[in-house]
């Protein structure tokens, strides 16, 4: 018999579930460095908070900035259509792994500030 109580594998919606997490991580930090030369130091100098410390990943990003944005934009793309399929096919059925609530608002911010970070270093560079 298998391990599982059912007989069956339970389904894993956690996989698309970490996926989405993953590229929206990844569109963030491709954001991140987009946005690193020019839109955050100025973003946060206006907020009173030092930028010295993004020097370093300006000085590494700057050039590969329209690959950064592309990039970032791709992965925020499938993270979002990563978690629309998952919202639109979640059906939780007794005794199946449904995985955590926490992680699709974890997404969404993640992709809102990432959409951010990309419009930002795309239009203050």
């Amino acid at each position: 018999m298998n391990r599982y109580e059912g007989g069956t594998a339970p389904e894993r919606p956690t996989v698309k579930e970490a996926s989405a997490l993953l590229l929206a991580l990844g569109g963030l930090a491709g954001a991140f460095g987009a946005a690193s030369c020019c839109a955050l130091p100025l973003l946060l100098s206006g907020l009173g908070v030092s930028s010295a410390w993004l020097f370093g990943v300006a000085v590494l990003a700057a050039p590969h900035r329209l690959a950064l944005i592309v990039g970032a934009s791709l992965c925020l793309v499938g993270a979002a259509v990563v978690l629309a399929l998952r919202r639109r096919a979640i059906a939780c059925s007794a005794g199946a792994v449904c995985g955590h609530r926490a992680i699709a608002p974890l997404v969404i911010a993640l992709l809102v500030l990432g959409a951010a970070l990309a419009v930002a270093g795309y239009v203050y560079a």
